[in-house]
């Protein structure tokens, strides 16, 4: 019993990997908790806290209950909660037994503890109290050796994500873009003191390299990825130079620390122009021509990944978080930590999970019974993106709470079919009315439930750079609202 509740407990810790703590000194940041005659400190977490969530380990939560109790809540592992007498921390032990409550107990009154010890007869009456007794043998558990094993796993798991991106820095073996040490990297983001931005797979800050060129740092968490963005962004945009492609500058790989530089864009992301709330000087910045011209030269980078590249690219996250505008107000695809590598004369690609985000992925992506996953896929994302330039309006608002309202492509589709104006909360002239109409009949096409019906990035180009004269609206290019397939 006791070696089995021993490394029960010790199982739980080996599935939960320990927090990567910033600060050494535990118990300065995370002060210690009395329940009862228990104290509570490192490597355990107390539950319910205000201190932070890396104060223990996540296997090892402790909560206090009404009667001053200790408990260590591992039902799940050994069909019950255990209650905490003490915890020696000098030997790293915890002494626990299981914790009882009144239904619990037989109900057998007159039973006096005396009896239930002694080791002479026992009275017949006592008998279920004695096997609840037997049941509740304090057992001694070293945490010491979970601490150790869990911390152990997460440095196991950081030198394998470090020996997988070097294997791939050696293949990979060019010099451009610059590879630079974690110091040159905190001397270039100035140490980290403006931070632009926060992603899924790390934070964003502003630096400058030695030249004066301004650049954006992208910091990537080692616990996110497996050290698969970095690889990722490293063999689609190192080597490549295209300019609707954000450029990579250069990159860091140290230890556990993986940084990302990019050129520097000081207008933002497209996200920023589209959605606002009401109607301002961004939304000003963006108008008919201007989303001809966005649309365009997000084409011209897509068509490049998916046909100028010795692989075809695909991006996988296509949304307008991910397009940046230079200077010039010219867009720039980035974020290639969900890229995938393929030959150009692959159609088919195959993935374990759907990536993307969501609105913007394509139904195959949820399901084959749409079709196979190909470059079309990114095809899918470019047309819900247009649309949402074209209407100023979200693809997905978590904000709405109705689950009646209209389908947001079919509430285009039937604007555009009916001949209705896109209203985007400005004056315009005719032309301007044209264009939009026609921007979001490529992105309508786009949008087709079927890959094969979709156009390659080739033929949209030639849709937009031929001012868009007289395109055709397409089928409707969904299953009606009503009857969606679950997916």
């Amino acid at each position: 019993m006791r070696g089995f509740v021993g490394a029960a407990v010790l199982l739980v810790c080996n599935l939960a990997t320990a927090s990567a703590w910033k600060d050494k000194d535990f118990f300065s940041a995370c002060p210690a908790k009395q329940c009862g005659k228990v104290e509570i400190r490192y490597p355990f977490r107390f539950e319910p806290s205000n201190t932070s969530s890396s104060c223990g380990l996540p296997c090892m939560k402790l909560t206090c209950s009404d009667r001053q109790e200790t408990i260590l809540d591992i039902k799940n592992y050994l069909g019950r909660p255990y209650k905490v007498t003490a915890i020696d921390y000098k030997r790293a032990t915890l002494t626990i037994v299981p914790l009882a409550d009144d239904s619990s107990l037989p109900p057998t009154p007159g039973c006096p503890l005396p009896n239930l010890i002694s080791e002479g007869a026992l009275d017949h009456r006592c008998e279920p109290y004695a096997m609840w007794l037997l049941k509740s043998i304090n057992i001694e558990f070293p945490f010491r050796r979970a601490v150790h094993v869990s911390e152990s796993l997460q440095t196991r798991y950081n030198e394998e994500i470090h020996l997988k991106v070097e294997m791939f820095l050696k293949t990979y073996g060019t010099s451009k873009p610059t590879r630079y040490s974690f110091s040159e990297i905190k001397k270039i983001a100035r140490r980290f003191k403006i931070k632009l931005g926060q992603g899924g797979f790390g934070s964003v800050y502003r630096g400058e390299l030695p030249n004066g060129v301004p650049v954006a740092v992208k910091m990537l968490e080692n616990s996110k990825g497996e050290g698969e963005e970095f690889i990722n962004e490293v063999s689609t945009i190192g080597r490549i130079h295209h300019a609707n492609i954000v450029r990579l500058l250069g990159f860091c790989s140290e230890g556990t620390r993986r940084a990302l530089i990019y050129e520097f864009m000081p207008n933002e992301s497209l996200e920023k122009y589209i959605f606002s709330d009401g109607y301002n000087i961004l939304q000003e910045l963006l108008v008919p021509n201007k989303m001809l011209d966005i649309a365009l030269g997000i084409a011209r980078g897509m068509e490049y990944l998916h046909q100028g590249c010795n692989q075809r690219i695909l991006h996988f996250d296509i949304k307008p978080h991910n397009i940046l505008l230079d200077y010039n107000f010219s867009p720039k695809i980035s974020d290639f930590g969900l890229a995938k590598l393929c030959a150009r004369d692959q159609s088919i690609v195959t993935l374990t999970a759907a990536r993307g985000t969501m609105g913007y992925i394509a139904p195959e992506l949820y399901s084959r019974n749409f079709g196979e996953i190909s470059y079309k896929s990114d095809v899918y994302s470019f047309g819900m993106l247009v649309l949402e330039m074209v209407s100023g309006r979200r693809n997905s608002d978590p904000s709405v709470e109705s689950q009646n309202v209209v389908y947001f492509p079919e509430w285009i589709y039937e604007q555009v079919n009916s001949g209705q104006d896109l209203a985007l909360g400005r004056e315009m002239t005719q032309e301007e009315k044209e264009t939009v109409r026609q921007l979001a009949i490529v992105a309508l096409w786009c949008i087709q439930w079927n890959p094969k019906n979709r156009p390659s990035m080739t033929k949209v180009v030639n849709m937009l750079t031929g001012r868009l004269q007289n395109l055709q609206v397409p089928p409707k290019p969904f299953l009606s609202a009503d009857s969606y397939p679950v997916l």
